[in-house]
């Protein structure tokens, strides 16, 4: 059996976003793109699983180790989703226009976030 090919994606903020850009690699054991929207797998998020080769994941749903995910997409414009995986140094997109805040912000940095992210602001990087 032929190993996967992944590819390579930049994730750049959207308007009034903040952070990134976001360089997103899959890789063999860390190839999940983590959609934790509400349920289902968020339009951005097959997106980038899509451009990536990467594996959409429901994290809404059912959970896995924070060391398998590649990149989460979060809806979150409070302070609890947007601060966690960042804290796990897992590279987080958010769909809202957010900023860092809330008690985990010092975690929010411009290399593990970005917001305000559309399908329109992530691009194949071709090697």
């Amino acid at each position: 059996m032929a190993e996967k090919k992944y590819r390579k994606v930049r994730i750049k903020k959207g308007p009034r976003g903040w952070g990134g850009p976001l360089v997103i690699e899959p890789k063999p054991g860390r190839d999940l793109i983590y959609s934790v929207t509400g349920g289902g797998i968020h339009p951005l998020a097959q997106h980038i699983a899509d451009l990536t080769g990467g594996t959409p994941f429901d994290g809404f749903r059912s959970k896995a180790d924070f060391s398998k995910i590649a990149v989460v997409v979060i809806d979150c414009g409070g302070t609890a989703r947007i601060g966690v995986y960042p804290m796990k140094k897992v590279p987080t997109v958010d769909i809202y226009p957010t900023r860092p805040a809330g008690p985990l912000m010092r975690f929010i940095t411009e290399d593990l976030f970005v917001s305000g992210v559309r399908p329109e602001d992530v691009e194949l990087i071709e090697d």
